[in-house]
């Protein structure tokens, strides 16, 4: 065997073995398309993971620089070459991707690309991304595409290693997401009864300064002290609390990446339509992001369990310089006047809480009949 089939097979080993050690989505999407990238000599690569809404819950690219991703701008949505590639799930082999008659252009800020290589990633006869390369790094045959035949056979099989790897981690994080979900259970339990009897001795606690204040102040002085101490040990579990129940999702994917899973995963739970769009949002500091995410929660628990909502549009885009979270739905609506007793309902109070204690502001838009719309709105976004 000759020199150079030993140094394609070491690196499509060394390609292989990259995706195998990492159990993370993210993580294994980063390997795909670096190993791809490299194992096929090419300038840029990308893996787009679809959504069920026309654009891509995920999208990783290599060989483009941080300040160039974020001019690009918000992530691709799934049309011409593709949105091909993801619906007739074929291999698209193409010397200038421009000349296709499926070319719709880019952002001014996107990298020039013309020799083309791409194919979906399936799992069974599902299509669970769209990997692309383009601009081989070779001279290109005059009229021709730089990527040969042969890388094509090489990139399928790539694919579907491609494949087992990302659905393997998918199972992991779903595996972890139930032990997550286990142990938030267990700490809501502990919780509630560490809480509970805190606030029983603290009600004991007060009854007993009460009953001594007339005939006994200074006994009633001690019992009062002792009140504001079980008061403090009560706050410090429940603030300890918030800190654990933190979702993990925030802080490992961020904002609109937990936003998109979990509508995605309301949408097909309800006979109502859930949408996500998000336009211009990236990164968001964490306590925004929390924020933005109970808003956000709250709002689609009232559409979905008491409007009577057929539809709910969630929209998080940027607004001059600020961040803003729009949820709006065609359900039955409410009378904002009627504040004191809403408020209480849909938990207008603390939504308005979370957004104030991030410098945010919350507005309502609702009628009888006429649906409703809740916004939050953050500066710095």
């Amino acid at each position: 065997m000759s020199q150079e089939p030993r140094s394609g097979l070491a690196a499509v080993s060394a390609a292989l073995l990259a995706m195998s050690r990492h159990l993370e989505v993210r993580d294994v999407l980063k390997t795909i398309v670096a190993s791809a990238r490299e194992l096929l000599g090419a300038q840029y690569a990308a893996l787009g993971v679809p959504d069920d809404h026309g654009g891509f819950a995920q999208f990783v690219v290599d060989g483009v620089s941080d300040a160039q991703w974020k001019a690009i701008g918000p992530l691709p949505r799934q049309h011409g070459i593709l949105a091909s590639m993801l619906q007739e799930a074929k291999t698209e082999r193409l010397a200038d991707v421009r000349k296709d008659p499926r070319f719709e252009g880019w952002p001014s800020a996107h990298p020039d690309m013309s020799d083309f290589l791409g194919l979906p990633i399936k799992d069974s006869d599902e299509v669970i991304g769209a990997l692309f390369l383009a601009n081989k790094n070779c001279p290109k045959p005059e009229g021709g595409c730089g990527f040969t035949e042969d890388d094509a056979e090489l990139l399928e099989i790539f694919a579907q290693h491609a494949a087992i790897a990302l659905t393997n981690a998918r199972l992991y994080e779903r595996s972890r997401e139930l032990t997550i979900a286990e142990e938030r259970s267990r700490l809501a339990h502990e919780l509630h009864d560490a809480v509970s009897q805190k606030l029983f001795s603290l009600r004991l606690t007060a009854q007993a300064a009460a009953a001594l204040v007339d005939r006994d102040p200074s006994r009633a002085k001690g019992e009062l002290q002792q009140v504001a101490a079980l008061a403090a040990e009560a706050a410090d579990e429940l603030r300890a609390a918030v800190v654990e129940l933190r979702p993990a999702a925030l802080d490992e994917d961020g904002l609109v990446a937990t936003l998109r899973t979990q509508i995605q995963v309301l949408d097909r739970a309800h006979t109502a339509r859930v949408t996500f769009d998000c336009c211009g949002v990236r990164a968001l500091p964490a306590s925004q992001e929390e924020a933005f995410l109970r808003v956000a929660q709250e709002a689609l628990h009232n559409a979905l369990r008491h409007s009577g909502a057929q539809r709910v549009d969630v929209t998080l885009a940027r607004r001059g310089t600020a961040a803003v979270l729009r949820v709006t739905d065609d359900g039955s609506g409410f009378d904002p006047k009627a504040i004191r007793r809403a408020g209480r309902h849909l938990g207008l109070v603390s939504m308005r809480d979370r957004a104030s204690g991030v410098g945010g502001t919350l507005t309502v838009e609702s009628a009888p009949g006429k649906g409703t719309t809740i916004e939050m709105e953050v500066p710095g976004g």
